[in-house]
């Protein structure tokens, strides 16, 4: 048994912010993460990973548009290998960077899932592994929110996650969701080469920002994408041999459309 007096569930920027603070106030601190990694969604499969991605994206399209100023690049070749590793190796170096600080800080870390077992004790599913605590803090953050009549066992529907991990670059991809990890991957995968799809059930892109914000930004990307429908919702959506066939409830939109991927990104649940 590991006796404590603050342990901290989740290793995310609220988990290992707390956990530190605890220590640099004196506490004995044990902080428990599920993943290898420390950092939580945000430094994993969330924030860090996008912007990364998102820097080759403007890299690409400022190329493209700086023969208006008079300089002509060649056609750049990507190198998907490549673009996945930098990003690998900028979420490497951050999550190092956060154990290195724990380490100083003498905040023991526990890899496992921390389930109660009473108002004083947590089990670790790993290695029934049990923590006696005086306090605890839990941080454990959110999960990708997925449809249960999507067929998420096909590799071929992505969640935000999936869509990071670039496996392929599809010819066509529908982002279901207009909001801003949506469009973050639009943008990345546009710039990679994809036709891009984007439905939204709103009757905007990003519903929850003011319309003066977004509509700049919707007048760029129309031009760039396929198309955008708004105040659309998403009907059915079966895996076929040949693609991903969805359906569509929509002004505008066509009943049934077909595509090589498809990311749904329609937010997260805590």
């Amino acid at each position: 048994m590991i006796k404590t007096q603050v342990v901290v569930i989740g290793s995310g920027p609220g988990g290992y912010t707390a956990a530190f603070r605890a220590a640099d106030l004196g506490k004995k601190v044990t902080l428990i993460e599920r993943y290898e990694s420390l950092g939580g969604v945000c430094l994993n499969v969330g924030c860090i990973p996008s912007k990364a991605l998102l820097h080759t994206a403007e890299i690409i399209n400022e190329a493209a548009e700086a023969q208006h100023l008079g300089v002509t690049f060649n056609e750049p070749k990507i190198d998907i290998d490549a673009v996945r590793k930098n990003k690998d190796d900028i979420v490497s170096k951050l999550t190092s960077g956060i154990k290195a600080l724990a380490k100083a800080r003498g905040v023991q870390i526990i890899t496992g899932y921390g389930r109660f077992v009473s108002n004083t004790q947590i089990k670790i599913d790993a290695t029934d592994e049990v923590i006696e605590f005086e306090q605890a803090i839990i941080a454990a953050g959110s999960r990708v929110t997925k449809i249960p009549a999507f067929p998420f066992d096909d590799p071929r529907v992505m969640d935000s996650t999936d869509a990071l991990d670039l496996e392929h670059v599809p010819k066509r991809l529908l982002i279901v969701g207009g909001g801003i990890i949506g469009l973050e991957m639009a943008t990345v995968y546009e710039a990679l080469g994809s036709e891009i799809t984007v439905v939204e059930r709103s009757d905007q892109l990003i519903a929850a920002a003011d319309k003066d914000i977004v509509n700049p930004l919707f007048k760029r990307i129309k031009k760039q994408y396929a198309n955008i429908f708004l105040s659309t919702e998403v009907t059915s959506m079966n895996a076929q041999e040949e693609g991903i066939q969805v359906g569509f409830k929509g002004k505008g939109a066509p009943e049934f459309d077909s595509f090589d991927k498809v990311l749904v990104s329609i937010g997260r649940t805590p």
